[in-house]
């Protein structure tokens, strides 16, 4: 049943049946049409309030939940429902799983039309917390305000924040007093760098006016117990720069790289800027299995550490590499993949379109003693060419990690014509993923699927395929 109130399209006692895209609920109208529910979860029943109407669909809102899910559980944070982070942190993490395995399996049949093989149980994170090595915090002169603090009147004088971006909103900032998703000192060098700001009249960067000066801050960890910490500034001022910045490695000894940028753009990416090493080194390491990996504030790694472990063992197994292979690692970043499978194969070729990051490969490569890899760095689908293979020789394995874009439409016609016997495809986006399988099925059979939970708490998923050649 439907019906109108204040304007809005309110469809009575739905019953969510489904987690669909981007981990929103699915139920179904009267009329036929699917909903997809932001903010409610697989087997509440609610009143939906329509906030897009379309031919096919309704997208919408609880404006009312009747009966609460058996698949929910209590939200652990005091920001659960206004930052975007963690939108399933009220479900059951079995759940979570269950719906993550079924969001891979339906993509690569519906989308991509293959036929699967027997589907590997989904391998979950043992730490569904805390599980981040990487954290960006932005500063702002304009927070978000609750509906209380807006309607009630007062002249509210406490407008900074060091946070995250509401979701839908690139002007608003939460201000986070205690993120869930990485270890501590993370939290408090946030907080105290918060409040040594506000000691000291720092003014909080503003994205409409691009004034102020503190910007960003990112954080990152790692397993050997490195802390990396970089914060953007809007402009230079020595004298506050170097207050706030010595504060820091005063506060917290454990930081081993403090670094800083300077950023005068309309946008916050460091990827073109030059970012300095104030105190420490420019880098953390990684390691895995031995093998240590050095990552720069620009590098690309995996942020689950410990599920990166796991992904990449899949990865590795799925080659099943007897030592005489040449291997493809395509996308490789700063080589990670590639250099944890270089022990069983004969040789691997690593291409990147970061540089900086090919960089660090070929550093990482020299420290972990690995001789038998090869390093490029260029666009995927301009570098690996008829001139690339002809140099580097046909690869009797390909692996494959690309962005959640999936691979460009050259790069797996290129694959077509190497006619690998196997391709290891992992992919952050089992949508494109999916997509690309249906352009190779015709030479390629899936013979083997594993999903790994990298993100938990959120609907994101990685996934493993192994294809071999029909």
């Amino acid at each position: 049943m439907a019906r109108r109130r204040d304007k809005n399209l309110i469809l009575e006692n739905i019953t969510l049946t489904d987690a669909g895209a981007k981990g929103k609920a699915i139920g179904h109208a009267e009329d036929g049409r699917v909903i997809f529910v932001t903010g409610a979860i697989p087997g509440d029943v609610i009143d939906a309030r329509v906030t897009k109407k379309r031919k096919a669909y309704y997208e919408a809102t609880p404006s009312a939940i009747h009966t609460y899910s058996e698949k929910r559980t209590e939200p652990k944070c005091e920001h659960f429902g206004t930052c975007g982070g963690c939108k399933w942190q009220n479900m059951d993490y079995k759940y979570q799983l269950e719906f993550k395995q079924n969001e891979v399996v339906n993509n690569l049949t519906r989308i991509g039309h293959i036929e699967l093989p027997e589907i590997t149980p989904i391998s979950g994170s043992s730490e569904q917390y805390f599980y981040r090595n990487k954290m960006e915090f932005s500063f702002s002169d304009t927070r978000w305000m609750t509906i209380d603090e807006i309607q009630g009147g007062e002249d509210i004088q406490d407008r900074n924040a060091c946070g995250f971006h509401i979701p839908g909103r690139w002007d608003k900032i939460l201000d986070v007093k205690n993120c869930y998703l990485q270890e501590e000192p993370s939290n408090d060098i946030r907080l105290e760098a918060k409040k040594f700001a506000e000691e000291n009249n720092y003014d909080f960067f503003n994205p409409y006016q691009q004034t102020g000066f503190l910007r960003t801050m990112m954080v990152r960890t790692s397993s050997t117990g490195d802390i990396m910490v970089v914060i953007q500034f809007a402009r230079e001022d020595i004298e506050k720069r170097e207050a706030i910045l010595n504060h820091l490695a005063e506060k917290f000894p454990s930081i081993t790289s403090l670094m800083y940028t300077i950023n005068s753009k309309g946008n916050d990416s460091m990827y073109d800027l030059d970012i300095i090493a104030y105190k420490g080194l420019d880098h953390i390491f990684e390691e895995m299995e031995g093998l240590k990996f050095k990552i720069g504030p620009k590098s690309f790694y995996q942020t689950n550490s410990k599920q990166a472990y796991e992904l990449y063992k899949i990865a590795r197994d799925f080659a099943d590499l007897k030592g005489d292979e040449l291997v493809y690692d395509l996308y490789t970043g700063t080589g990670t993949i590639a250099q944890f499978v270089a022990k069983m194969a004969k040789k691997v070729i690593g291409v990147e379109a970061v540089p900086d990051a090919i960089a660090d490969a070929k550093l990482n490569a020299k420290v972990n003693g690995i001789d038998n890899t090869v390093f490029y760095a260029g666009d995927m689908k301009d570098v690996f060419n008829n001139d690339f293979i002809a140099k580097n020789g046909t690869p009797d394995v390909i692996i494959t990690d690309p962005p959640r874009d999936g691979m460009h439409k050259k790069v797996v016609e290129k694959i077509l014509e190497i006619e690998a016997a196997k391709v290891v495809y992992v992919s952050c986006n089992s949508a494109t993923q999916a997509r690309d399988l249906s352009l190779m099925d015709d030479m390629y059979r899936v013979t083997r699927i594993q999903s790994v939970d990298m993100f938990p708490q959120t609907h994101h998923v990685e996934n493993v395929v192994l294809l071999e050649k029909r």
